[in-house]
């Protein structure tokens, strides 16, 4: 108990020492430990593990910790470590649980000198912690592996610390499931949600159902490209396939080694295409169904009125339960439409029975009656945000997927919640507004914008610090066409999240994380994780200064490098331009700019970003409809000189749901106007339908308008440009008006919903 003493008198000292005076301590720099310890501090000097240091456990319970870390050490083509109850004078590495010396659950203490390593936990968990920080501290070579010395006292931020994986969509073999949850017990998650049912396909053994086997797990297609391109275009390959009720034990207990709970996500009552396909009577409709071979949101549901389903789903969860041991049990719950219910007679019946004002509340008795089930069973359910409509049941845990309103709401109702908004924690977004980026789903979530996310930021009382249980990322896989591409996608986004669910919000800090994941690179070139190491790109901010001027940043996060441009269309050399300050921008022109490195090599890629400079750049923009935050809530950007891409993640359209577009634009005198230009999107399977009408009108005072132009049919799927040329007219005043299409008909994508406007660029010349 001395020595845990001496460490815990460290471990107050070492609160009151910044995060600069641990990176200046010593001769040693802050080595790349993510998620950033709560506390560490260097000594000199390093341990050598070799073929005769020994693995010390008293405690049986950690024999499975010795095993993960001989693992660990044999990985690196290293001897294996003998095991003893015994400790030696020196050349050791213990392993053991202190619970009143380390007080938190999951924390733990490392210390390493010369002589020898001890991992203290506070449990089992603890434990496995800090050996992953210790994996993280060591320079392994074959033959030894040499330990820096430091002092490490650290434990979680939150309670729960999730990553999940949509298998419905894409299917992973059980061998890249466990390199995952490996990966996720590297960076210090505890959760793995484990996304095993939806449309596309059903991957869990369900032996009462043996249809789920034969039909709900196949599709006779797959999508190629996006599904906003249309036609459709599809491969024509038969796609699918399951876990095995032995591989889901395999793969629980697998994790349960390395202290990760896996909870199973089987969907209801929406995104069941792939089980009415294999038990069609328990729809609405009766069927038939087919899985479905794209991406999207369906109409045909679990029928709310037909207790068949019901007992379907019980004998489903039933079998789910045996399997998964975690406290929750994930039912899904989020976009189900009510086109079915609200013209089925069960449904309907059912509604009237039990005086429900609307299919919201039949949603909302849906959910309630599959969680009173799940309850007798001692386990709890997680939901999607959309278990709130219409009531939410009385134990559940909500997961805010669609912006942080739906977990304000649950903590108001003193329900847990972990915070997931797709802004900042969707990894099927793009990373990077690069063109060379792989296919992704849509939305721009950049590493900085997943680091720098703060779940309920403001809400500081006690119910937000009570029932606010943690974080989690999402990998949804439409996109994810192979391990490869998945593991490019999650990571190093995932270690962001890591680092925000585990140290403290004080300690943050994005150029030091920055810092740390360079350094991070061999351990992850060594796990054979794929992640994208493009998050030194260079990067910019477009600013009008004055009337036809812009003022373009350029920046990066890259260390010892400087930036070279041109505005000539030509690639940087080193010889171009330095960028010391601001771009001034009169002319339309293409920016083009690299890194150089202290060699004078070009690294990282090509930037390169057109700007169209006209009469309105710069101009006072008057909107009649507030745009909606999705894309760009500012009315600035129709004049800045930039024109949105497909990809619409730029931040540079506007958009209006179900709300029509007005927008005057004051040139701030009188001028010469001869031409006028626009682009619009259409795209109507993402709700993005072009306008009804599309209006250009001219005013020298601002109020006697004369239209100068009209559109009705923009056929184009995709980027509809509006290019006039007009008479000459002396104008101050350029107002655009385009009509809403307002709620989507029948029959189309989104039906009954509002449909998005989209516009941006207004050139005035």
């Amino acid at each position: 108990m001395k020595c845990i003493r001496t460490y815990l008198l460290a471990k107050v000292l070492l609160i009151a020492m910044p995060l600069w005076a641990l990176a200046q301590a010593g001769s040693q720099a802050l080595p790349a430990v993510i998620p950033l310890p709560v506390t560490m501090t260097p000594s000199t000097g390093s341990f050598i593990i070799d073929g005769t240091t020994k693995i010390v456990v008293t405690d049986s319970a950690l024999n499975k910790m010795a095993g993960l870390l001989n693992g660990y050490v044999l990985a690196y083509g290293n001897k294996p470590l003998s095991k003893t109850t015994i400790t030696p004078g020196n050349n050791f590495i213990s392993l053991s649980i202190d619970s009143t010396g380390i007080p938190h659950k999951e924390g733990y203490l490392l210390h390493v000198d010369k002589k020898s390593i001890r991992c203290i936990g506070h449990d089992a968990s603890g434990v496995l912690y800090g050996l992953q920080t210790l994996r993280q501290l060591w320079q392994a070579g074959k033959g030894s592996i040499e330990v820096p010395c430091y002092t490490i006292n650290d434990d979680p931020r939150f309670a729960y610390r999730g990553m999940a994986l949509d298998v419905s969509r894409h299917l992973f073999p059980v061998s890249f499931i466990k390199k995952y949850i490996d990966w996720l017990a590297l960076y210090k998650f505890n959760t793995f949600h484990w996304h095993l049912t939806d449309d596309q396909g059903w991957r869990i053994e369900i032996k009462k159902y043996p249809r789920l086997q034969s039909v709900a797990a196949w599709r006779n297609e797959t999508l190629i490209g996006h599904k906003k391109e249309l036609p459709h275009r599809f491969d024509g390959k038969r796609y699918g396939g399951y876990y095995t009720q032995q591989q889901i034990k395999e793969v629980v207990q697998y994790a349960a080694d390395r202290h990760i709970t896996i909870i199973p996500e089987i969907e209801m009552p929406g995104h069941a295409s792939a089980a009415l396909a294999a038990y069609p009577t328990l729809g609405c409709t009766g069927g038939p169904y087919t899985t479905a071979t794209f991406w999207g949101v369906f109409d045909d549901v679990y029928c709310a009125g037909n207790d068949s389903a019901f007992v379907f789903l019980q004998n489903v969860l039933d079998e789910v339960m045996t399997l998964f041991p975690s406290k929750y049990i994930h039912i899904g719950g989020d976009e189900c439409p009510k086109t079915r219910w609200k013209v089925c007679a069960k449904c309907q019946q059912r509604k009237q029975t039990l005086h429900l004002p609307d299919e919201h509340a039949l949603q909302s008795y849906f959910i309630q009656r599959m969680e009173q089930y799940v309850n007798s069973k001692g386990r709890q359910i997680i939901g999607w945000d959309e278990i709130l409509e219409g009531g939410l049941a009385p134990n559940a845990t909500v997961m805010s997927w669609r912006g942080e309103e739906g977990g304000k709401a649950a903590i108001a109702q003193h329900h847990s919640v972990i915070m997931t908004p797709e802004t900042n924690c969707y990894f099927d977004y793009y990373q990077s507004l690069y063109a060379e980026e792989p296919l992704a789903a849509g939305g721009f979530t950049p590493l900085q914008k997943v680091y720098g996310y703060e779940p309920l930021a403001g809400n500081a009382d006690s119910a937000t610090t009570t029932y606010l249980a943690g974080v989690e990322g999402q990998a949804w896989s439409e996109y994810y066409t192979s391990e490869a591409q998945a593991a490019y996608m999650i990571f190093p986004r995932a270690l962001a999240l890591a680092e925000l669910a585990w140290t403290p919000k004080s300690k943050r800090n994005y150029e030091n994380f920055l810092n740390r994941l360079r350094g991070e690179a061999s351990l992850l070139k060594h796990q054979k994780i794929n992640y994208d190491p493009h998050f030194d790109d260079i990067t910019y901010t477009a600013v009008p200064v004055q009337n036809n001027v812009l003022q373009i940043n350029l920046q990066s996060a890259a260390r010892g490098s400087d930036i070279r441009y041109t505005t000539d269309n030509t690639v940087p050399t080193i010889q171009s331009s330095l960028y010391t300050s601001a771009i001034e921008i009169k002319n339309t022109c293409t920016v083009k700019a690299l890194l150089f490195n202290r060699q004078h090599q070009p690294t990282g890629r090509l930037f390169q970003q057109s700007f169209r400079i006209h009469k309105a750049v710069g101009a006072t923009v008057t909107l009649l409809n507030k745009p909606i935050d999705r894309f760009n809530p500012g009315n600035t950007t129709l004049v800045n000189g930039l024109f949105g891409s497909n990809r619409y993640n730029d931040n540079q359209w506007l958009g209006f749901s179900g709300n029509d577009l007005e927008a005057v634009i004051d040139l701030g005198k009188q001028q010469t106007v001869q031409h006028l230009a626009l682009q619009v999107l259409n795209y109507h399977w993402q709700r993005m339908w072009a306008p009804v009408t599309l209006q250009l009108l001219a005013s020298k005072d601002g109020e006697h308008y004369t239209e100068l132009y009209r559109q009705n049919s923009f056929p184009v799927n995709g980027i509809n440009k509006v290019d006039v040329p007009v008479t000459p007219v002396q104008v101050q005043y350029i107002k655009v008006i385009g009509t809403n299409k307002g709620v989507i008909p029948a029959g189309e994508y989104g039906a009954g919903g509002n449909a998005l406007l989209l516009i941006d660029e207004i050139v005035v010349e």
